[in-house]
């Protein structure tokens, strides 16, 4: 057999095996199924299942469900979904977003906590741009982060108080006051412009590095890394994972923030390249929190 007629042999029977995949995947009795499951669960069918593929609905269900809404997962739902919430505000996603907001009140989330979730996807996406742009050198990155890392681990074993920020006015100002906190000025901090580092730092130092936020740490961290993943950015991920690691954060953790942010990605591509009616959405979003609150209510009642 010649090498043209084998590649072409070969091409029809992996054409074969993805058509039965997808006819399998595409069955209507499991789409009906699911959607029976999703109705039993929730209470009723809400409309963006409804405009998924057959072929797509079951397995959507079945990670959101097994994901998103299992009680039982590592992160617990608060984070979860101010996780979803920092992804859709930066791809944007006015879906996800609306989604998002009001699963993480649900969950017990106050406007603050709200506020710093988007804050943190915006400060990812800022410095993924810088990093990105500048070319930065990822052996130095890593290296930097390697050493910013070691020095808080060393600065936490001996219990010694944590320097004083000093006022920071201009550029200059800024490089001293990374300088006092981390030991040394770290090449990205060092090479952005002077006009905009002052902002820039406090941004960074008083949102991501602030023990005093409505976030700790941790859930900040597991945030910035969600965001850099689908960016994607590579500094990002480095950064965010060791830092994620630093507050506490385990490696079932670190997969499950990650594993939101590529759910949130694909529901995000659905719900808009479906065009899904944005009224209908929010009325159904509504309906979905009432129902929680209704159930949560009766539950309540029952263990008394």
């Amino acid at each position: 057999m010649t090498t043209s007629k084998l590649f072409t042999t070969l091409l029809a029977v992996l054409f074969t095996l993805v058509g039965f995949a997808s006819n399998a995947s595409a069955d209507p009795a499991a789409a009906q199924a699911t959607k029976a499951d999703i109705q039993k669960t929730l209470g009723f069918v809400p409309q963006f299942f409804q405009k998924l593929p057959e072929g797509m609905l079951p397995g959507t269900w079945e990670e959101m469900k097994g994901l998103q809404l299992n009680p039982r997962t590592a992160l617990d739902g608060r984070t979860k979904e101010l996780i979803g919430l920092g992804v859709s505000a930066q791809v944007p996603c006015r879906y996800c977003i609306v989604a998002h907001t009001e699963f993480a009140k649900l969950n017990g989330a106050g406007e603050a906590e709200l506020g710093e979730a988007v804050a943190m996807a915006a400060i990812t996406r800022h410095w993924s741009t810088f990093l990105n742009g500048i070319q930065t050198d990822e052996t130095r990155f890593r290296a930097e982060i390697a050493k910013l890392v070691g020095n808080a681990k060393q600065a936490a074993a001996s219990k010694r108080t944590a320097p004083m920020s000093i006022i920071v006015t201009d550029g200059a100002s800024a490089l001293s006051d990374i300088t006092t906190l981390f030991g040394f000025a770290p090449e990205f901090l060092a090479k952005f412009p002077e006009a905009g580092r002052a902002g820039a730092w406090r941004q960074m130092r008083d949102v991501q590095m602030s023990p005093k936020s409505a976030l700790n740490g941790k859930t900040k961290e597991l945030i910035g890394l969600a965001v850099s993943a689908q960016v994607p950015c590579r500094f990002c991920i480095i950064a965010h994972t060791e830092f994620a690691k630093l507050n506490g954060a385990t490696d079932g953790e670190i997969r499950e923030a990650i594993a939101m942010a590529s759910f949130t990605r694909s529901m995000s591509t659905m719900l808009n390249g479906l065009q899904v009616d944005e009224g209908q959405f929010r009325r159904d979003v509504d309906r979905l929190v009432k129902n929680a609150k209704a159930a949560a209510k009766s539950e309540a009642v029952a263990r008394r």
